[in-house]
């Protein structure tokens, strides 16, 4: 018997859907960062530009040392300042609080090609099949000035150990990916880790919830973004990696 999946649409399909449904949608914006001052004003340009159906727009500013807030906040978000780091998804966390729609998507602030499009895609399938409670993009992701090799992280950690330990998972294109959608209901009974893992621990706990079939992705086309130095690449594989093996019953040494 085949592993359940999760649904998968193309962008031309969440652009039909998005047309008949997203007249009188209410959602919610969050984007967590920290010292992204040089790409968050351009995210939430494209953010405000997607339509009338963004009601709440909060940038949570997990302890920056450079301009994010005053930059965010010139660009029409609302801020929250966090007196010290709580890492990525505390930053969800925190954002997510703040808001009140049933619909919340989350978006990273290093994205140097953000655009309008994301959000109608990101909830498509939640409007489109009300079994749908996560909704994850993906993309082609260019690393430096080749057209792909980005996500190193997600192709060399992520995707290997999701096809070996939880197959149907595997089918994610990018499990690490930022631009999430989810039902607020769902987010509540799976609350956020605080580390960097985040993502893909959010993706595990839905599925261990409500089953792959929960779960879609998107088409979202090209993301760039910061690509970090490899040296920074092992302590977030380990990080990943750690996250997927202990949700799949993996008892680790301490650290």
């Amino acid at each position: 018997m085949p592993y359940p999946t999760p649904w998968t649409l193309s962008a031309a399909e969440c652009d039909e859907i998005a047309a008949d449904l997203l007249r009188d949608v209410a959602i919610a914006v969050v984007i967590p960062a920290r010292d992204e001052a040089t790409t968050v004003g351009s995210v939430l340009d494209a953010v405000f530009a997607a339509g009338p159906f963004v009601r709440e727009v909060v940038v949570v500013d997990d302890h920056s040392s450079d301009d994010t807030s005053t930059v965010a906040t010139h660009h029409g978000a609302r801020v929250l300042r966090l007196d010290a780091p709580t890492g990525k998804g505390g930053a969800m966390a925190v954002g997510a609080a703040a808001t009140s729609a049933e619909l919340i998507v989350f978006l990273d602030a290093d994205v140097t090609s953000p655009s309008t499009h994301y959000l109608a895609r990101l909830v498509a399938p939640l409007l489109a099949r009300d079994s749908v409670g996560l909704v994850k993009g993906y993309y082609v992701r260019p690393l430096h000035d080749m057209p792909t090799g980005g996500g190193r992280v997600n192709e060399l950690t992520a995707r290997p150990a999701l096809s070996l330990l939880h197959p149907g998972l595997g089918e994610i294109r990018q499990p690490l990916a930022g631009e999430t959608a989810i039902r607020r209901e769902v987010l509540e009974a799976c609350p956020l880790a605080a580390t960097y893992g985040v993502e893909v621990a959010l993706l595990l706990d839905v599925a261990a919830r409500y089953g792959v079939e929960s779960i879609a992705q998107v088409d979202l086309g090209i993301r760039r973004h910061r690509n970090r130095p490899l040296e920074e690449l092992r302590p977030m594989a380990t990080e990943i990696l750690g996250v997927i093996l202990e949700r799949s019953g993996v008892v680790l040494p301490p650290r």
